[in-house]
């Protein structure tokens, strides 16, 4: 059902409140953020006026969901995790009252050599979630993690520090994750990567899909009735989301997944709603119903994310980009190209560039966002300087025949938006660009050409995009439109279309890509298998096969 057609669930004071503030007002005045506080049930001021409940009291496991750890610093890293004996209820199976939840760190998996401990809250107002900057630590370290509640003990996780700043040796290898449709296949993509020797894990977006989801768990094929009715509507409420990300994480193979590595996110459309830009929602509804939900959805993010308090959401605003380093080897600017972007041209898919898609004035990034990636340029000592983001970066024309169609939702609709970014990375002279891209459930390597329509002009970097790890079904190795694709787009060195995932290894003179792919998720198990390696040498940007 779609969010037009279902009866809002949203607290009916809030949405006559709402109506009383223009679109760019609603974003922008104190008072309707604390209205859109309301709206998601939180206190306007504060969050430590619920009653305190006896760990004791807690009679079931409530580390059911697992842990995580996420955006690791030379001296820190975050901790998360959710406490839900009962994940498949609204409440999670416990009282709305705070509770006491402990926590150690240790260079050890037996915890015999605990480094950090302290204690924490999980506020109902923040469902029971944890989330502990664990500082002081020592740069460049592997530790182990755990979290306490009365009598229970959470899994074990692991986790690790980035090298000091001024680090100039060492070497990375990160994951690339995206696309995880729970009603499309098992994630056994997440089972292999659990086990793969990564420093770190990219998730580039599409971490939840709002659709419904069946008591058969769709292509899962569970027993009838498995999956209890409340997930077989569209998430719109903040309730919704919430549930939703209880039923991703009591996955295996994710937790699994998260409790291997740290993970550093950044989302895309789904987990708020199919291809919305900015303020705009892919349904006709009232702007200020679509604005409760996006607050609704980015606060269920945060919550579920293992995400720094910077990135607590303000209504429906939350500054998801932001700049991680790994020594002098890699600086890591993670964009967000849903919050601030301006609507699709010519009604959204695959059309034919003109006037509206190369107006100069729009954006993908919003003003301030690409400010900030072109000023950190500018500042970057490392060698390799690597984006995290969304949706397709390079040119891809879907026919031989020009003209051709493009994708009014990738930076093919948003041409000059791109022309600014690129002009901005020759300008500040920075060395090997590599963008990360997720959102189109295959696997591509670009050369990023300064000139897309002239494939002599000079390489500016590389894009690795990663496939999805179930959305799409079992995919194909070559897709009906592989051939057409490659001859269309002589700066497309790779394509593949099964599920998987990529991992990329840094030193300071290459980086290798391995694209892994299983050959099917409709059904568990499935072997990993190394499909195809790249690499590019630094200060030599392009792809040549291994």
């Amino acid at each position: 059902m779609t969010p037009d057609a279902r009866p809002s669930q949203h607290a009916p004071e809030l949405r006559s409140a709402v109506r009383h503030f223009n679109r760019r007002r609603f974003l922008t005045v104190g008072g309707a953020a604390a209205a859109l506080a309301f709206a998601v049930n939180l206190p306007a001021a504060g969050t430590a006026a619920a009653a305190e409940l006896d760990p004791a009291r807690i009679d079931a496991d409530p580390f059911t969901l697992g842990v995580a750890s996420g955006d690791p610093k030379p001296g820190s890293v975050l901790l998360w995790t959710r406490l839900a004996p009962v994940p498949f209820q609204a409440d999670g199976g416990l009282p709305a009252e705070r509770i006491a939840v402990r926590w150690e760190l240790a260079l050890d998996e037996r915890f015999r050599r605990v480094v950090r401990r302290g204690e924490t809250t999980a506020h109902p107002e923040f469902h029971h979630t944890v989330h502990v900057e664990a500082g002081h630590l020592a740069p460049g370290r592997e530790y182990y993690y755990r979290f306490r509640a009365g009598r229970w003990t959470s899994p074990a996780g692991r986790t690790r520090t980035a090298p000091h700043e001024h680090a100039r040796g060492g070497a990375l290898t990160f994951a690339l994750a995206s696309c995880q449709r729970y009603d499309q296949g098992h994630w056994t993509a997440y089972r292999h990567l659990a086990e793969d020797d990564v420093d770190v894990v990219l998730h580039l977006g599409d971490y939840l899909y709002e659709y419904p989801v069946t008591s058969v768990g769709g292509a899962r094929a569970y027993p009838a009735g498995t999956l209890p009715d409340l997930f077989n509507r569209e998430t719109t409420t903040l309730e919704d989301y919430r549930l939703r990300y209880a039923l991703y994480k009591t996955d295996p193979d994710l937790r699994a997944a998260h409790a291997a590595h740290p993970f550093v996110v950044t989302w895309d459309d789904h987990e708020t709603e199919n291809n919305y830009a900015g303020d705009t929602p892919e349904n006709t509804v009232p702007p200020e119903e679509f604005l409760l939900r996006r607050a609704a959805a980015y606060r269920a993010y945060w919550e579920n994310m293992p995400l720094r308090r910077p990135q607590l959401p303000d209504g429906p605003d939350l500054r998801l980009y932001r700049r991680l380093h790994w020594g002098r080897l890699a600086q890591f600017d993670v964009l967000d190209t849903r919050q601030y972007r301006s609507n699709q041209a010519y009604g959204d898919g695959w059309q034919f560039p003109g006037p509206e898609s190369e107006d100069p004035s729009r954006t993908l990034t919003g003003d301030a966002q690409e400010r900030w990636l072109i000023d950190g340029w500018h500042r970057s000592d490392a060698v390799w300087n690597v984006v995290p983001q969304q949706v397709t970066f390079s040119r891809r024309y879907n026919s031989t025949t020009l003209p051709s169609r493009v994708s009014m939702d990738s930076w093919d609709g948003y041409p000059a938006s791109r022309e600014r970014v690129l002009a901005g990375a020759e300008a500040a002279g920075i060395r090997n660009l590599m963008v990360l891209t997720g959102d189109v459930h295959v696997a591509y390597g670009f050369d990023i050409k300064r000139d897309f329509d002239d494939p002599e002009s000079r390489t500016l970097g590389t894009e690795i995009v990663t496939t999805s790890v179930s959305s799409g079904g079992n995919g194909s190795e070559k897709p009906s439109n592989w051939a057409t694709y490659l001859a269309a787009n002589p700066h497309l060195r790779f394509y593949n279309g099964q599920r998987g995932y990529t991992t990329v290894a840094l030193d300071r003179e290459r980086a290798r890509i391995d694209y892994r792919t299983v050959p099917y998720v409709t059904t568990p198990g499935a072997a990993l298998t190394t499909y195809a390696s790249f690499v590019t040498e630094a200060d030599d940007p392009g792809l040549k096969p291994v």
